[in-house]
């Protein structure tokens, strides 16, 4: 396996593959003024296995198209949404951010949570803006500052790791300048990172060794992430995802 396969079979059966919550996901809802007497078009890019999917089909009146690149996300996503009788509202899309197959003004609604980065976040600005009527609201989280300043080891790991990230007044003016206009924003507290995204990795550090022969790739992955949970633990009143809600002008 490659270590990009050896990643996602390590986040296979996880609820999330990145920080966040389902109290996150309805946060941001919250500051999203739609009708509710007509069904909506969604699209949640970059879906991962679903987390949030399955909260936006609980609470939007609406059809969802999640998309991701991996398909054993998607295949989890459609299981998950079987067994919760949303089959209905959830397609699931099998393609890359770079080559999304959509209409102009198809969307009413464009989610993603922790996956811009991967186009870069206004690069995703721009692109995904094609997509959304007018009025129709974009809702994403990003890595972010949360401090004017900040230690230089943090600042070198996360330059070479997310480089776009930014402080959230600079991320707004990007999404002014690109014709929306902010409607919400917040930070996601520590919970959302500890609790629900690093305790339930570090529970499947051991298994997913033993199902790799204590490799030495697979080791490399694990040590990886034990060092971003360690910078997270020691630096973490810097920085966060921020979740950007926005209007198409």
């Amino acid at each position: 396996m490659t270590e990009l396969e050896l990643i996602i079979n390590f986040h296979k059966n996880s609820e999330r593959q990145g920080p966040g919550s389902e109290n996150d996901t309805l946060k941001a809802l919250e500051f999203i003024n739609m009708p509710t007497n007509q069904e909506l078009k969604v699209a949640d890019i970059g879906c991962g296995s679903g987390g949030q999917t399955l909260s936006l089909a609980k609470n939007v009146n609406g059809k969802i198209i999640a998309v991701d690149l991996a398909p054993e996300f998607l295949t989890e996503l459609d299981e998950k949404a079987q067994k919760l009788g949303l089959e209905n509202k959830i397609v699931t899309l099998e393609t890359s951010m770079d080559e999304l197959p959509f209409k102009k003004g198809e969307f009413d609604l464009i989610w993603s949570e922790g996956a811009i980065y991967s186009i870069g976040f206004e690069t995703g600005l721009k692109k995904w803006k094609d997509y959304l009527k007018v009025g129709g609201y974009l809702a994403v989280s990003d890595l972010t500052w949360i401090t004017p300043s900040r230690p230089k080891e943090l600042d070198d790991f996360w330059k070479t790791e997310s480089p776009d990230v930014d402080t959230a007044s600079n991320k707004i003016k990007q999404l002014e300048s690109n014709g929306y206009t902010l409607v919400g924003y917040f930070y996601l507290s520590t919970d959302s990172w500890t609790n629900s995204y690093y305790k339930p990795m570090e529970d499947r550090f051991e298994a997913f060794l033993t199902r790799h022969d204590n490799s030495e790739l697979a080791q490399k992955v694990v040590n990886d992430y034990k060092a971003e949970i360690a910078l997270y633990l020691k630096f973490k009143e810097y920085y966060s995802y921020g979740f950007y809600i926005a209007r198409k002008n």
